[in-house]
C-alpha cells in the first residue's frame, strides 16, 4: 500500500530526512532542514544526476557561479519586471494567497474581475471579502556593502540559469566546445513564495538542478526531443520513479513564461496529487540577446568549420532537487502487513539509500560476537562507505527500522559466524535471509 502525504512527512520528521527549518523556534515557513539520512539520500541524487548528465556525457561542462550576482542580471533577463505573482489579501483575517491558487484551473494571468467573479472562500477564515490583486515580485532583496540605498540594492537568485548564461561567453572564450553544447549547475536559489505549502514542493529556499543546452537554431527541436526521452529515461531508471506516475503537459502559449517559445512540464502524481517535476523549455535566444544588448559584448558562436557567426538558442532542462527527492519518497514508501504485524518500507534504489548496508552483532552484550561484528563493518565500511551500525534493541526490531529508512541489507553475526566466517544477510524487499562468506561480501 502506497503512502499518504502525511505518512511520508512523519517518517522524515521520525527518522531525521527533514525537518522544519528553525523547528526549535517554532519554524519558519517555506524553509526545510534536512537531518543526518536526508543530506545522504539528497548528496545521492544530486551526484547522480550529476554522473548522468555532466561525467556521463562529452557535451556536458559544468559550473558554479555566485549566489549574488550584479542586479542587471535580473534586470535584462526580465526578473525585476515580470518576475511576480498575483496576491491577494482577504479583508475579513488579512490572510494573504496567490489568487491563481485559490481558484480552479486559473493561471498567474488572472484579473481581479475574474477573480472576485469566482466567489472564492478564504482558506483561513472562510469569508468572501477580497482586496484587488496586486503584483508581488517574489526576489529577495538585499544589499551588499555597508551603505544602505538603492545603489546597493542586489537580489538573492530565484534561479540558477542566469549563473550560467553570464558565463556562456567565458566557457566559450576558454575551451571553445562543439556546438551543440550544455552547462550544468546544481546550487540554491531563492523565491519569496505568497503562500508556501505542501511539505517541500513550494518553499523559499530550494536547491536546482539546471542544463542551459546550446544549440544551433534550425537544430533546435531534435536537441529537445533528445533531452525529452534521455530525461524521461534517467528519472525512471536512475532515480527509481514508476513510469505510469510521470506525464508530460504541454503548457499553453498563454500560460508559458515570458522567455519560453515551447514548453514541456513533466508533472508527477505525488500522494497529495498531481504537481510539477519539472519544465523543459525552449528560451531560443531571449538570454544571450538579453546579455548581448546589456552588456555590449558579443555572444555570438563561430563554427569551428566555418560559416556564419549566430547567437546559439537553447534548450532548457530544469529540475528542484526537493521535488524530485519528495518523488522518489512517493514511490519508495509502502506499507505491508503479515501475520498482523505492519512494515514500513522505504525501497529505495539501492545506489539512493543513505545506507547501502546494516551490520549488527546478534546480542550486543556477547564480546565475542561485537568484536567479529565490528571487523565485517570495517571492511564494508571501506569498500562502500556508506554503512552503518546498529546493536539496539532485539534484531527483528532492527530490521523494521532498517527497512524504514531504505537500508537495503542488514548483516547480521551470530555465534556461527566465530565458526564458519559466515554472515546472515537479510533483504530489505523479500526479507529472504542467506548465508554468504565474509570473504565474498
Amino acid at each position: 500500500m502506497a503512502g499518504k502525504m502525511e505518512d511520508i512527512v512523519s517518517l522524515c520528521k521520525r527518522r531525521g530526512f527533514i525537518w522544519q527549518g528553525s523547528d526549535v523556534y517554532g519554524g519558519m515557513a517555506g524553509t526545510w532542514d534536512f537531518g543526518p539520512l536526508g543530506v545522504a539520500l539528497k548528496r545521492r541524487i544530486m551526484s547522480t544526476w550529476w554522473n548522468y548528465w555532466v561525467e556521463g556525457r562529452d557535451d556536458m561542462y559544468g559550473v558554479d557561479a555566485a549566489i549574488i550576482m550584479n542586479p542587471k542580471t535580473w534586470e535584462a533577463s526580465g526578473h525585476t519586471a515580470t518576475f511576480a505573482d498575483p496576491l491577494v489579501e482577504c479583508n475579513e483575517c488579512h490572510g494573504r494567497f496567490r489568487a491563481d491558487k485559490l481558484v480552479e484551473g486559473a493561471n498567474e494571468s488572472i484579473s481581479t474581475e475574474e477573480f472576485k467573479a469566482r466567489n472564492a472562500k478564504c482558506p483561513t477564515c472562510g469569508k468572501v471579502n477580497w482586496s484587488d490583486i496586486r503584483k508581488f515580485n517574489m526576489m529577495f532583496q538585499t544589499h551588499v556593502g555597508p551603505v544602505d540605498d538603492d545603489s546597493s540594492i542586489a537580489y538573492l537568485r530565484p534561479e540558477t540559469a542566469q549563473g550560467i548564461f553570464t558565463n556562456y561567453k567565458n566557457v566559450v572564450d576558454t575551451i571553445y566546445p562543439d556546438l551543440p553544447f550544455g552547462l550544468a549547475q546544481q546550487g540554491k536559489a531563492f523565491r519569496n513564495e505568497i503562500s508556501p505549502r505542501d511539505f517541500v514542493l513550494r518553499d523559499r529556499e530550494c536547491e536546482q538542478m539546471e542544463i542551459e543546452y546550446f544549440v544551433n537554431p534550425a537544430d533546435w527541436k531534435e536537441s529537445f526531443d533528445a533531452l525529452h526521452d534521455a530525461y524521461h529515461k534517467f528519472l525512471t531508471e536512475e532515480m527509481g520513479l514508476d513510469a505510469d506516475l510521470i506525464h508530460d503537459f504541454e503548457v499553453a502559449p498563454e500560460d508559458r513564461a515570458h522567455y519560453s517559445k515551447h514548453t514541456i512540464d513533466i508533472m508527477f502524481d505525488y500522494p497529495n496529487g498531481q504537481e510539477e517535476l519539472m519544465g523543459l523549455a525552449y528560451r531560443t535566444d531571449f538570454d544571450l540577446m538579453n546579455i548581448q544588448k546589456a552588456s555590449n559584448k558579443s555572444m555570438e558562436y563561430i563554427p569551428k568549420g566555418g560559416g556564419e557567426r549566430f547567437v546559439p538558442h537553447v534548450i532548457e532542462p530544469s529540475i528542484g532537487v526537493e521535488r524530485l527527492l519528495l518523488a522518489v519518497l512517493s514511490c519508495a514508501y509502502r506499507e505491508e502487513e503479515k501475520d498482523g504485524k505492519k512494515r514500513t518500507i522505504l525501497a529505495l534504489p539501492e545506489h539512493l539509500a543513505p545506507y547501502r548496508f546494516c551490520v549488527s552483532p546478534l546480542l550486543k552484550n556477547k564480546p565475542e560476537l561485537v568484536a567479529k561484528a565490528r571487523e565485517v563493518y570495517d571492511l564494508l565500511r571501506k569498500k562502500y562507505g556508506n554503512v552503518t551500525w546498529d546493536d539496539s534493541g532485539n534484531i527483528g526490531k532492527r530490521y523494521l527500522k532498517q527497512d524504514e529508512i531504505g537500508t537495503p541489507k542488514c548483516v547480521v553475526v551470530d555465534f556461527d559466524s566465530l565458526e564458519d566466517d559466515s554472515v546472515t544477510i537479510r533483504d530489505r524487499d523479500t526479507t529472504e535471509q542467506v548465508r554468504v562468506k565474509i570473504a565474498e561480501l
